[in-house]
C-alpha cells in the first residue's frame, strides 16, 4: 500500500512532528506511508479565498494521475478505524497511491474537494492542524495493523 499525507502548513509543533515521524517509522516495507507538507501563504493583505486559491495549486500540484484523492473536512463522511480499515483495501485497489490532504486554517479550495473521490473527517470536533496529522498517522498504523493481525489494534 502506497499512501501520502498532504498537508498545508510548515510549522508544526515539534511534539506532533516527532508523534508522525514515529507513527511513520513504524510501517513495513509493504506500506509507503509518508508526509508531505504544502507552504502555507503569508497572510498580510489576503483574503481567505485567494489564501485557499494559492495553496490549492500547490495541493494540485502534489497530486499525480492515478492517486485516489481522500479530503479530511469537518463535512466528510464518519468512520470507525474498522471501517477506515475497509476503505482503505478498497481505495488502495482503486489508485496507484491513496492521499489524504489537510487543509490549511482557512480550509480547502472548491478545486481541491472536487479532486477528491471521498471526504472523510476525522472528528465531530475541530481540530488542530497539527493534531489532525497525528490522529490521522495513528489510525493509519492502526489500520495496517487490523489487515496485518497486529495486536496493536484490540477492538
Amino acid at each position: 500500500m502506497r499512501v501520502r499525507i498532504l498537508a498545508v502548513g510548515q510549522h508544526i509543533a515539534d511534539w506532533a512532528q516527532e508523534a508522525v515521524r514515529g507513527y511513520l517509522a513504524r510501517f513495513p516495507r509493504s506500506w509507503s506511508v509518508d508526509l508531505k507538507e504544502i507552504r502555507t501563504e503569508h497572510r498580510a493583505g489576503q483574503t481567505p479565498a485567494k489564501l485557499m486559491q494559492l495553496e490549492a495549486e500547490r495541493l494540485l500540484a502534489a497530486i499525480e494521475p492515478g492517486d485516489f484523492v481522500v479530503v479530511l473536512d469537518e463535512h466528510g463522511k464518519d468512520l470507525t478505524t474498522v471501517d477506515l480499515a475497509r476503505q482503505m483495501h478498497a481505495w488502495g485497489g482503486e489508485g496507484d497511491r491513496v492521499v489524504f490532504v489537510i487543509g490549511g486554517p482557512d480550509g480547502l479550495a472548491p478545486e481541491v474537494k472536487a479532486a477528491a473521490r471521498a471526504t472523510v473527517r476525522l472528528s465531530a470536533m475541530t481540530l488542530p492542524h497539527a493534531l489532525a496529522r497525528v490522529l490521522l498517522a495513528e489510525q493509519l498504523y492502526r489500520v495496517w495493523s487490523i489487515e496485518a493481525g497486529h495486536p496493536y489494534h484490540r477492538a
